[in-house]
């Protein structure tokens, strides 16, 4: 099936890509809220190691292939290793702004020189930093490093809390891949994710004819440069950026089903916060897809903001067709996973609402039609509608106003290239 993104310029693809990147990123703004208010701090912590764990082996892995950069099993270094942090919405560029340092293909390192999550949390104090930059990363960095080499070890040389205060960089690790080290496992989660649609959902391959470099099989860039790749190829980030969130939604709500369980009010808890996580971040990637590609503010704005929006995307993954300010929402893949569009229609408006509304707060959705088959139609109010609660815990986040940079890609080269 054709992308949706296929018919954008490679300008607007390569803006659209670094929006979506960041946007994943603000998924667990969205939801952990919800998270420590239902089960508290500490459970919070367990769910967002489950979530990142179990998901992001999968998409690491998907854009690897995707892009040409992927090793042999057990052979895949450290630059492997950079290259998908560079794709992976858990660092999106700028807001977690990682530097890297390579070695040789063993060892490296990296430091982030502005940690936009380390932003949010350092003001609710020391307790929720702890819970971010060490309950959680120490696992979640490892899971990741295991889709490229499960001998890979990712240490810290100093994290937050910072000491003294303001310390810069925020934060500085070590990335070593050695025989010796124990493999890393992936958690029993990670099994049931990968064999989810979404886990298995084909793209089109990148057209290797297009203008501008259809993979990232060359050196280890700083500060990569989204335009220099091809349209062709921008268009299968893109996929495969809408899949990541995805992937980690549905992670997430098996960690949370762990915690309801599936019956009865259980359930309806779990129904409840996913669909608070998914109404919250519906509206902010709405505006800030909105603001990025500067679409008009009324009802044909916002039906070109669902037709792009990650609730809808990839093509192949969500069924869906777009016509004049309405979009029409069918049985797909994303319905046998239970993933976002299945919190969505006629029963359930919210999520579609936040997004229309954070184009325009006259902007409204009249949804028709059965659970797994609706139509959304974009109709305009006389007057405007509140920003929804979700929606505003959500902006809390630095990231939600968060504005990118020009900046220069330059190649990294080996500090030791003879123990390569």
């Amino acid at each position: 099936m054709t992308s949706r993104y296929a018919d954008l310029s490679r300008a607007q693809l390569a803006t659209l890509v670094r929006e979506l990147l960041l946007i994943g990123q603000l998924i667990d703004r969205s939801g952990m809220a919800w998270c420590i208010a239902a089960f508290g701090r500490e459970e919070m912590a367990q769910i967002a190691i489950e979530e990142w764990a179990a998901s992001s082996p999968v998409y690491t892995r998907r854009m690897q292939r995707a892009l040409g950069y992927a090793a042999e099993p057990g052979e895949g270094d450290v630059v492997t290793i950079f290259k998908g942090l560079q794709l992976d919405i858990g660092a999106p560029p700028q807001f977690m702004d990682f530097r890297y340092t390579v070695h040789d293909r063993w060892h490296g390192e990296f430091h982030l020189d502005h940690c936009g999550a380390l932003m949010d949390v350092e003001p609710m104090g020391p307790d929720y930093v702890r819970s971010m930059c060490h309950t959680i990363e120490d696992p979640t960095f490892d899971a990741t490093a295991v889709a490229t080499n499960p001998q890979a070890q990712v240490r810290p040389v100093h994290r937050p809390p910072r000491v003294p205060a303001g310390r810069t960089p925020h934060c500085a690790w070590t990335v070593r891949i050695d025989a010796s080290y124990p493999p890393v496992e992936g958690i029993p989660a990670l099994a049931l994710v990968e064999r989810s649609r979404a886990a298995t959902t084909e793209l089109d391959p990148v057209d290797p004819l297009d203008e501008g470099a259809a993979d990232y099989a060359g050196p280890l860039l700083d500060d990569l440069d989204l335009t220099a790749f091809s349209r062709s190829a921008l268009v299968r980030i893109a996929d495969e950026v809408c899949l990541q969130m995805h992937l980690l939604n549905l992670a997430f709500l098996l960690a949370l089903r762990a915690r309801t369980g599936d019956d009865g009010a259980g359930a309806a808890q779990h129904r409840t916060i996913a669909t608070k996580q998914l109404t919250g971040i519906a509206g902010v990637a709405a505006d800030r897809i909105r603001r990025a590609l500067d679409l008009p503010a009324d009802a044909d704005g916002a039906t070109e903001v669902l037709r792009l929006h990650p609730l809808l995307n990839p093509a192949a993954y969500v069924e869906a067709s777009v016509g004049t300010r309405s979009v029409t929402v069918a049985p797909s893949a994303a319905h046998a996973d239970g993933a976002w569009v299945t919190l969505v229609g006629p029963g359930s408006t919210g999520p579609l609402q936040a997004a229309v509304r954070a184009v325009s707060p006259y902007l409204d959705v009249e949804v028709t039609g059965t659970a797994e088959h609706w139509t959304a139609t974009v109709v305009t109010r006389e007057e405007p509608a509140e920003e929804p609660d979700e929606v505003a815990v959500t902006r809390i986040s630095t990231g939600a106003s968060f504005e990118f940079q020009p900046r220069r890609s330059l190649p990294i080269t080996p500090v030791h290239p003879a123990h390569a």
